[in-house]
């Protein structure tokens, strides 16, 4: 990890082989891919949208897919191997994951805008370490650790002590999205939520940090003081590793995407890029 005071960055040594990846090759899969495209061409970065753990690319497309197209963005939403309508991968690990990402973040026309939701955020700060990202942006960002196990135990015991032994993690509607979303679109959301690989979950836990970003691409943290998933200290903890403060919205849930006030966070994002900001500097 790199050391940063004073918002400024440390320069550090970026690995570009990794012999034990090219020995170890993942295996190739189907994924889904949803798009929305602007109406006309504004020269405008794609954003690729990587959704949390049981979440698929429907969580985007529900909402922010489509405002970003109206607002001159090309955006595309990933569902990683075993979410959504990609191919079911049970035994998938972070690595695979991040694997996802970076291949079809690299598909796409322009160099891309990383926008990376709950776990998808831990898996985003993975992929900036091989893909030169035009930015990134994590969306109330579940990095992992003991700590955030601690909190997700004490608000839902029975949803999260079976995912240490392999199950599912089962997130529920207090969770999730705050009171202000109707009781039928926070149901309808909660049935469609799967489950991630049982290695990747708890590589969550434990596994290790991510490596330095390639080019050190701007970051951009937000979330929500009252998100029942994510401490406030861990919102603010993911901030500071990338020298930043969080953006927070009060009153929103972990599902800042779906909830009922979705277009806040959204436009806030895309005010962000199109003030098109300057890479994070160096000592």
């Amino acid at each position: 990890m790199s050391a940063r005071k004073a918002g400024t960055v440390t320069s550090e040594r970026v690995r570009v082989v990794r012999g034990w990846e090219w020995a170890r090759p993942e295996r190739p899969v189907r994924r889904e891919v949803l798009a929305a495209a602007p109406e006309r061409e504004e020269a405008k970065p794609p954003l690729l949208f990587v959704p949390g753990f049981g979440h698929g690319a429907w969580a985007f497309a529900e909402h922010w897919l489509g405002h970003a197209a109206e607002r001159g963005f090309p955006a595309y939403a990933l569902s990683l191997r075993g979410h959504g309508g990609s191919e079911p991968a049970p035994e998938a690990t972070l690595r695979s994951y991040t694997h996802d990402v970076v291949q079809v973040a690299a598909s796409l026309p322009r160099q891309a805008v990383l926008v990376g939701h709950g776990a998808g955020a831990r898996v985003v700060a993975h992929a900036m370490s091989r893909y030169p990202a035009r930015a990134a942006v994590l969306v109330a960002p579940v990095l992992g650790g003991w700590a955030t196990f601690g909190t997700a135990l004490r608000r839902n015991p029975a949803g999260t002590l079976p995912a240490v032994f392999g199950a599912g993690l089962r997130l529920n509607r207090r969770q999730l999205f705050s009171r202000e979303l109707p009781d039928a679109d926070a149901r309808r959301h909660v049935a469609r939520l799967g489950r991630a690989g049982r290695r990747a979950q708890w590589q969550l836990l434990t596994g290790r940090q991510p490596e330095p970003a390639v080019g050190r691409p701007p970051v951009l943290v937000l979330g929500s003081p009252d998100d029942r998933v994510l401490p406030a200290a861990a919102l603010t903890r993911a901030a500071r590793r990338y020298a930043s403060a969080p953006l927070l919205f009060p009153g929103m849930g972990h599902d800042l995407m779906l909830d009922a006030r979705w277009r806040e966070p959204i436009d806030a994002i895309l005010d962000w890029l199109d003030k098109d900001p300057a890479p994070a500097t160096r000592d």
